[in-house]
């Protein structure tokens, strides 16, 4: 039997009690999210592109870092650059290319710079003036083409500033006939050395291109490339692996990327046949995208390709292919 004041201190000790209890509980899960949260903020930080000022609303940013150009975007994100690189952002891209941005005026090429600034996005790839494709032949060791090309080099320092770029496209011309192929290759790395001089003390470096657009071009095959780049001997001269191209030419582009790893500085993507986006062709961009990411490459993966369908859901086609391919891990 007990008495009424007995009762009153019972029930006053578990009110108390049970409030400790959910306290404690309280602080346990508070304690818990904090941590959570500080987990998943590290995680985004290391996450490719995960700056503070990327806008909030961004989708996620792939594994790797995807670079869309001109006009890839341009049915959501409007005729204006600026704003598909706006676009592109907001969908998770993180860097995009340019390789006409010579050609732009030096006011639209410092718009463009503090676009990629303000959204903490990089600058790809341009295309040195007079460096393209069959525009100017190094392979033939003539003074002329050797001074435009330095020229070009000289002019790429000045755009390159503009729009903090890093990397830098060339393509060493055509093919001599008239020539042993020693000593074409001997006038290339002759050429880009002197480049080179040009280049290194501006932390910028000339990504070289082997192509299969045409079989006048003296550049074709990653082997090639990889013996020119080692020859050169600078940090400013290493390889670009478009693995559309390199698919065309040699094939077999996981084994060749590993056998040119320490002289590949850039990479470039577009399925085969057909030039697109991955998944569209034979290309299986999901193992070699896993590849690269498990050797530890933080640079930028142009995206060198049309889209497969027109329009808007083209685009979004694009996306979730990329979304599809980046999805490795």
């Amino acid at each position: 039997m007990y008495h009424k004041s007995e009762n009153a201190s019972f029930i006053l000790f578990t009110f108390i009690f049970t409030k400790k209890i959910k306290s404690c509980m309280h602080r346990r899960s508070f304690v818990k999210a904090g941590l959570l949260t500080g987990a998943a903020t590290a995680t985004g930080s290391l996450a490719f592109g995960k700056e503070k000022n990327t806008p909030d609303h961004a989708d996620k940013p792939f594994n790797l870092d995807y670079a869309p150009h001109e006009g890839m975007f341009r049915n959501h994100g409007g005729a204006d650059f600026i704003d598909q690189i706006k676009y592109a952002c907001d969908k998770g891209f993180r860097s995009i290319e340019d390789n006409g941005m010579t050609g732009r005026t030096p006011d639209m090429q410092q718009k463009i710079g503090e676009t990629l600034a303000k959204l903490n996005m990089r600058m790809g790839v341009f295309v040195v003036p007079k460096g393209g494709n069959s525009a100017n032949s190094l392979a033939a060791g003539k003074q002329e083409y050797i001074d435009i090309f330095l020229k070009g080099c000289r002019e790429t320092v000045e755009v390159a500033k503009r729009v903090n770029a890093k990397w830098v496209t060339v393509v060493p011309g055509d093919y001599e006939r008239w020539l042993p192929i020693g000593i074409q290759t001997a006038n290339v790395v002759d050429a880009l050395r002197r480049g080179a001089d040009i280049l290194e003390p501006q932390g910028i470096v000339m990504v070289l291109e082997p192509l299969s657009d045409s079989p006048n071009l003296f550049l074709q095959t990653s082997d090639q490339a990889f013996e020119i780049c080692r020859a050169v001997n600078s940090p400013s001269c290493k390889i670009l692996f478009d693995a559309y191209h390199l698919q065309k030419t040699e094939g077999n582009l996981i084994t060749n990327i590993d056998r040119c790893w320490s002289e590949i500085a850039y990479f470039q993507i577009g399925d085969n046949p057909g030039r697109k986006e991955p998944t569209t062709g034979e290309i299986n961009y999901r193992n070699i995208f896993k590849h690269i990411y498990q050797k530890g490459y933080k640079g930028i993966m142009g995206m060198e390709h049309g889209n497969a369908k027109p329009g808007k859901e083209g685009e979004l086609s694009l996306i979730e292919a990329y979304r599809w391919s980046d999805n490795f891990l």
